[in-house]
């Protein structure tokens, strides 16, 4: 495979971060090695500050694989995926960056697809794809269709379109322009923590995107499988995963008018539960009500914090 001669710049940018999974995030450094035009990419790991093998396993990997692969190993200190993420972009030295988690794995015309769209059309800032679950274990019967997004399960048809509203790529598998990122980095204030489910982060930039009147696109060849772990498939994680989405939506709020707004939502989801839990009969539409009000109980817990701690001074 042709290297890139020393002082050129890559096609493509691929960040992955990664925080105690190093078992996972060898499958995934070792499915790129087969990629189409891997020739034309730098990967940037950014370790969050990880305190399994991690490292290690990097930098095995890299004396293993550097004579195949742009391949360059990160520690980023301050813990949070937002602050991993920045890193990498500023490290990063082509005009398009992309983002696969350490526990994806991406198909072989990955690369390919991001380079040639981005080319074809300058009108698009940002695109992501399909995501199939790799699930550990069973999948639960409770997991309906609402959930397949808080799984990080995407699949929006075989059609290359813009992204519907409301609806984005997931972190798991995303590229854009790195000219976005002259907008804003990743707020540091929002997206996971260490062990913290928390969000956000995604929902913020992209539309911060959309604010600047910049397409998305939703390419269906931009693929990757994404490992759900068993862990993750209990009716405890998806609440959970709900109250910390309440948490991250009313960190996203600002000023008196973006309070009102978020507390006006917060009241129809609210109503809204109420009717639906009347016809709701199955197991997963019960527990997505449970879900649902555990978000607004995350979102009125921080609404409630902020107040007091401006009330404190």
């Amino acid at each position: 495979m042709p290297m890139l001669e020393y002082g050129d710049a890559p096609k493509i940018s691929i960040i992955i971060c990664t925080y105690n999974r190093s078992a996972l995030l060898l499958k995934t450094l070792q499915s790129l090695l087969p990629l189409e035009a891997l020739d034309q990419a730098e990967i940037i790991v950014v370790d969050n500050l990880s305190t399994d093998e991690t490292a290690a396993v990097i930098k095995s990997f890299i004396a293993a694989h550097g004579a195949e692969m742009d391949i360059r190993y990160m520690l980023e200190p301050v813990q949070g995926l937002s602050a991993a993420r920045n890193s990498g972009i500023l490290a990063s030295r082509s005009p398009i960056i992309a983002f696969l988690d350490d526990d994806a794995i991406p198909c072989q015309e990955w690369i390919p697809t991001i380079i040639e769209s981005f080319a074809q059309r300058p009108e698009v800032m940002a695109m992501g794809g399909k995501i199939a679950p790799i699930f550990e274990s069973k999948r639960p019967d409770w997991l309906i269709k609402p959930f397949e997004l808080p799984y990080t399960i995407v699949d929006l048809g075989s059609r290359i379109k813009e992204y519907p509203k409301g609806l984005h790529p997931c972190g798991a598998n995303m590229a854009m322009r790195k000219l976005v990122f002259d907008i804003s980095l990743f707020p540091l204030e929002l997206g996971r923590k260490g062990n913290s489910l928390l969000s956000g982060e995604e929902t913020w930039l992209f539309e911060q995107i959309r604010r600047q009147g910049h397409q998305i696109l939703y390419h269906p060849q931009m693929a990757v499988d994404h490992f759900v772990p068993a862990s993750r498939l209990t009716e405890d994680w998806i609440m959970k995963r709900y109250y910390s989405q309440g948490i991250s939506n009313a960190m996203k709020s600002e000023g008196v008018k973006g309070h009102l707004v978020l507390l006006g939502k917060t009241a129809a989801k609210a109503v809204y539960i109420a009717a639906d839990s009347v016809l709701s009969r199955s197991q997963g539409r019960k527990l997505l009500n449970r879900c649902r009000l555990e978000s607004i109980r995350g979102t009125l817990h921080m609404v409630w914090n902020r107040k007091r701690e401006s009330a404190a001074g």
